[in-house]
């Protein structure tokens, strides 16, 4: 009798597999667009810098280059210059990506609210971001210029003009006011969307049970947000960590190398000093601290404590 049932068993098994084959090419079908294009767009490149970091640096063109294998890496980790870009970077990213996040976050909790010209004042937050990211720094370097609409307001209250981006001190905080412009808009409009998709009747029970809006807000709406926020968090990492217009347009890198970047730095040294094995050194070690925080941010807001 079991001999006379493994047929059909098998064959429902092998229905089930060509079935499965089927979903798994046609999933892959319509994601072919996508993989092939980052494919070409990120993991190329990718691999590409990988290679040329292993590569003695040349800057005479025609001039073949050997192999030098971790000679770029050792050079980059014993030069203090590198390591001021590295602290500058993780300094503007500590604090950029937090203050982006609340208060994108806290505008979402603002606007989800039953308030007047809600969704006006959305899309007035939302305007930032739809300008160019090479015309938004010309807008805040005519600003804030020495002359600018921003420094006669402070002299008009009694504050005095300040440099902003010309100060060793003061154009990291500069750099940080115009990225923030530009992101805690475009960051808001993902919190809103999950804000709205949390079940009003959890928010209704947590009321009739007694909580008040910031018992239900911290027990309810951030658990619900997780998702939404790791994405945010993840994404707006990503994003300042590779920043390079608003830093190209208003310093340079300067001033005294104060908003001097990993990614600007890895610019400067591939297009304009012509050292393109030290640059891809550079953007591979810049890559490994933006996977690890990634990672790291990943587990923090797991529900579960694993990535």
């Amino acid at each position: 009798m079991t001999d006379a049932k493994t047929p059909p068993r098998r064959t429902k098994r092998r229905r089930f597999d060509s079935f499965d084959r089927g979903e798994v090419l046609a999933a892959l079908l319509f994601l072919a667009p996508a993989l092939v294009a980052l494919a070409l767009f990120r993991i190329v490149p990718a691999a590409s810098a990988l290679v040329t970091s292993l590569k003695n640096s040349v800057v005479l063109v025609g001039v073949s280059s050997s192999f030098a294998g971790l000679d770029n890496y050792k050079t980059l980790l014993t030069s203090s210059e590198f390591w001021g870009s590295v602290k500058t970077t993780l300094l503007f990213v500590a604090i950029v990506v937090p203050a982006q996040t609340a208060a994108a976050l806290a505008l979402a909790v603002l606007l989800t609210q039953k308030i007047p010209l809600a969704r006006a004042w959305r899309l007035f937050l939302f305007l930032p971001f739809s300008v160019p990211l090479g015309i938004s720094p010309l807008i805040w370097g005519a600003a804030l210029r020495p002359d600018g609409i921003v420094n006669s307001a402070l002299v008009a209250a009694g504050i005095g003009t300040q440099p902003f981006f010309t100060s060793p001190t003061q154009a990291l905080p500069s750099i940080m006011l115009v990225v923030s412009w530009i992101g805690v808009g475009y960051w808001m409009v993902f919190l809103i969307a999950g804000l709205q998709d949390i079940p009003n009747t959890y928010l209704e029970a947590a009321a009739i049970d007694g909580a008040n809006w910031w018992h239900r807000f911290w027990h309810i709406v951030l658990p619900l947000m997780r998702r939404p926020l790791a994405f945010v968090l993840v994404a707006n990492t990503v994003a300042n960590f590779i920043l390079f217009a608003p830093i190209q347009v208003l310093t340079g890198g300067g001033p005294r190398r104060s908003t001097n970047l990993i990614m600007f730095d890895a610019y400067q040294n591939a297009f304009v000093v012509g050292d393109r094995a030290t640059a891809s050194a550079q953007v591979v070690i810049l890559l490994i601290i933006m996977l690890s925080i990634v990672i790291l941010q990943f587990r923090l807001l797991s529900a579960d404590g694993r990535a």
